[in-house]
């Protein structure tokens, strides 16, 4: 599975290796206390409906892009640095990604994930 950005028509993988934080414990955990990720890699937060979600930082060790999403449209992309931000947006879907790695992604790009 990979995640792929479609700003306008020409699709491109943001993460070839994706993970998923499905359970209340994983969401909740997110990427605390690991070291580091790979570069070509995704966290994925499904949710059941939009609605405002948040994500912090807090025993995260280095600084992610994060995409908001509802139905694969991107409403919000923000960098977050290590242990101190926090941030927030309507979302069904949020996407955490190594720094850098949505730096060509806006709000109305379409993000989904592709098998």
């Amino acid at each position: 599975m990979k995640l792929v950005h479609e700003p306008s028509g020409a699709a491109r993988p943001l993460a070839t290796e994706v993970e998923f934080a499905e359970s209340t414990f994983e969401q909740g955990r997110g990427l605390m206390f690991r070291s580091s990720i790979p570069d070509d890699y995704a966290l994925v937060f499904p949710f059941d409906r939009p609605s405002r979600q948040f994500i912090h930082m807090l025993f995260v060790r280095f600084p992610l892009d994060v995409l908001w999403l509802v139905d694969d449209e991107v409403q919000q992309v923000s960098t977050l640095r290590p242990w101190l931000s926090l941030d927030y947006a309507t979302a069904d879907t949020v996407v955490e990604l190594p720094s850098g790695a949505a730096a060509d992604v806006s709000a109305g790009d379409t993000v989904r994930l592709d098998s």
